[in-house]
C-alpha cells in the first residue's frame, strides 16, 4: 500500500501540468512542452468553504445594517470601454467581468481590477539587429493591440502591456536577424504582417489581440550609407557614360551618311558652307573665318 502511495504521488507530481488542465506536447527528445491555454470561466479553482461564506454572510449583513451609506460601498460603475474582473475571496466571481455600466460588490470580499479595453499603441525602441548578411542595423516598430478577454488579461499574466511590449522586442529581433539587408528594405509589409501573426499568435492566452504592426524605420551606419551612396553614385556615372558613347555612335554614324551624300554632289559642300556663313552671321561675330574651297584656288591658279 504505502508502495503504491509513493507510486501515485510520484505520478501526480511528474504531471501537476496536467492536473491543472494545461496541455502537455512532446518534442524529439521526449522532453514535455506546456502548451499555453485560455483561463477558462468554468474553472473556478477550490471552493471557498464555509469560512467564506460566513465572511460574505457577514458582508452582506453589514450592507444591510449600513443601508443609508451602502449603495456608496456596493456601487461600482465603470466606462464604456472598460471591464471589471471582479475576485471574491481570492476567486473569480461567476459571470465572468462586469461592465460596462452600474454593478454591485461586496467591498469587505471582493477586490476589482478594471481593464482598459481600447486599442493601446506603443513604440518598439530602437533595436541593433545584425541581419542575415551580417550587416548591423537599427530598426524600430510601432504596435497597435487590444484586450479582447478582461479575465485572461488579469489571471494569464502579470501585466499585460510590459509582457506584451517585450515579447515585440523579442520577436523584431528574431524576425530580422533571419533576413538579409535587400530583404528587410524591399519586404517591409510581409515582415509586418508575419510579426503580427507571430505575437498575435503568442499573445492569445493572455487575452491580447494584436491588430496591427508597422516596421517604422530602418537606420544604417553611417559607413555604409556613405558605400552605398558611393555605389550608386558609381552606378549613375557609369550608365551615363554608356549613354553617351551610344550618342556618339549614332553621331558618328549619321555624319558617316551626311559625308556620303556631300562626296556624291560637289555643289552640296558649297551649300553647307553658305549655311554655316549665315550661322556665323546670325551670332554677330566682329571675325568671320571663311574656309575657301580649293577648287575655287585651282581655278584662279589656271588663269
Amino acid at each position: 500500500m504505502a508502495g503504491d502511495a509513493e507510486k501515485g504521488g510520484a505520478v501526480a507530481s511528474a504531471n501537476p501540468d496536467q492536473r491543472y488542465g494545461n496541455q502537455v506536447t512532446h518534442n524529439n527528445e521526449n522532453q514535455p512542452k506546456i502548451a499555453p491555454r485560455r483561463f477558462d470561466l468554468d474553472d473556478q479553482g477550490e471552493d471557498i468553504g464555509p469560512c467564506g461564506y460566513v465572511l460574505i454572510g457577514l458582508s452582506i449583513l453589514m450592507c444591510v445594517l449600513l443601508f443609508p451609506l451602502a449603495p456608496f460601498f456596493i456601487l461600482k460603475v465603470v466606462q464604456q470601454y472598460e471591464k471589471a474582473v471582479i475576485f471574491r475571496l481570492g476567486c473569480i466571481r461567476p459571470g465572468g467581468a462586469a461592465g460596462p455600466g452600474l454593478f454591485t460588490y461586496l467591498p469587505c470580499t471582493d477586490d476589482i481590477h478594471v481593464v482598459d479595453m481600447r486599442t493601446v499603441s506603443f513604440d518598439v525602441p530602437p533595436q541593433e539587429i545584425l541581419t542575415k548578411d551580417s550587416v548591423t542595423i537599427t530598426v524600430d516598430a510601432v504596435v497597435y493591440f487590444r484586450i479582447q478577454d478582461a479575465v485572461s488579461s488579469v489571471c494569464n499574466v502579470d501585466n499585460v502591456k510590459t509582457a506584451t511590449r517585450l515579447l515585440s522586442q523579442t520577436t523584431l529581433r528574431n524576425m530580422l536577424g533571419t533576413k538579409s539587408l535587400s530583404e528587410i528594405l524591399a519586404e517591409r509589409e510581409e515582415i509586418s504582417n508575419a510579426m503580427q501573426q507571430i505575437l498575435d499568435d503568442a499573445t492569445d492566452p493572455w487575452g491580447v489581440l494584436v491588430e496591427r504592426v508597422e516596421v517604422k524605420d530602418v537606420r544604417l551606419p553611417q559607413n555604409l550609407q556613405r558605400a552605398m551612396a558611393a555605389e550608386a553614385e558609381a552606378h549613375r556615372d557609369a550608365k551615363a557614360k554608356v549613354i553617351a558613347a551610344e550618342g556618339e555612335l549614332n553621331a558618328s554614324k549619321a555624319l558617316k551618311e551626311a559625308a556620303d551624300v556631300i562626296a556624291e554632289s560637289p555643289s552640296a559642300l558649297q551649300l553647307r558652307y553658305l549655311q554655316t556663313l549665315s550661322a556665323i552671321a546670325a551670332e554677330r561675330n566682329s571675325t568671320i573665318l571663311f574656309p575657301m574651297p580649293i577648287d575655287m584656288m585651282k581655278a584662279f591658279a589656271d588663269k
